[in-house]
């Protein structure tokens, strides 16, 4: 059985962390596949959206699998540059995807689960899911882009306790941090958050493509020049299928009838 599972329902691509038995750790062999199918989700044009979550109700990804760092203590800085190699081009690939991505959180989430996470665009929690760093708690720093998400999210200063403390956060906690964007009961998540995809799969994929560029910049741009993009963004778009047919259903008063082009 794969590490992660992918699955296609209609344009939505749904990715699972597969190991229940180890709180969906992530090992060399999870972390390369998530790669792979980060790679194949950006090269499927026809995708409108992703949903990331994992398997069973007790947690979305314990982080890496610390287990397998003390098979070869000699060479685990190698095993950890490998694993990193292959985990943080995943979450590049994903964080930049044309297309929304939606974290379903369905229970306990550590260390670099906690990036796979950050790096989605929308996160929905359940009112189980509890947050945690714990790369301290064995002596290590963060990875996984925790260090660069969870800083802009919730600032530096909570960064800092985070990481250092290892505090574990409840669910209403980190909705009102801004980890995540809603909680919802347990029963509730996967009806939730599909109703949340499709709803997004049938929007204009093109312009969410230009807010996520929009707000990822917004951080380190000049006033001038993010509006700029602005201008740029907003231009293009007009000229694109799915903004014609955005205007004329306004004018029309109807539904739009977007296809993502």
């Amino acid at each position: 059985m794969s590490a992660v599972l992918f699955e296609r329902i209609d344009n939505i691509a749904w990715i699972t962390l597969n190991r229940p038995h180890a709180f969906n750790a992530m090992d060399e062999e999870a972390m390369r596949r998530l790669s792979e199918l980060a790679n194949q989700c950006a090269c499927d044009s026809s995708l409108r959206a992703v949903v990331i979550t994992g398997c069973g109700d007790k947690a979305f990804s314990a982080g890496g699998d610390v287990g397998s760092f003390s098979s070869d203590p000699d060479n685990v800085d190698r095993l950890l540059m490998d694993m990193t190699t292959y985990f943080h081009s995943a979450i590049a690939r994903l964080s930049r995807l044309p297309l929304p991505v939606i974290g379903a959180i369905n229970g306990m989430t550590a260390g670099a689960g906690l990036g796979l996470m950050a790096c989605c665009d929308l996160v929905i929690a359940a009112d189980t899911a509890r947050f945690t760093s714990a790369y301290t708690q064995i002596g290590f720093s963060p990875d996984g882009s925790t260090s660069y998400y969870l800083t802009q999210q919730i600032g530096p200063r909570r960064a800092k306790e985070f990481f250092m403390t290892n505090r574990v956060l409840d669910a209403a906690t980190a909705l009102d941090w801004g980890l995540v964007n809603r909680v919802v009961p347990r029963d509730k998540l996967e009806e939730t958050v599909t109703e949340l995809a499709n709803m997004l799969a049938t929007g204009p994929t093109k312009a969410y493509a230009k807010v996520k560029q929009l707000v990822d910049s917004a951080h380190t741009a000049t006033l001038e020049s993010q509006m700029e993009l602005e201008s740029q963004s907003i231009s293009a778009l007009s000229k694109t299928l799915d903004g014609q047919e955005g205007v004329r259903s306004f004018i029309e008063k109807r539904p739009a009838n977007f296809l993502g082009q």
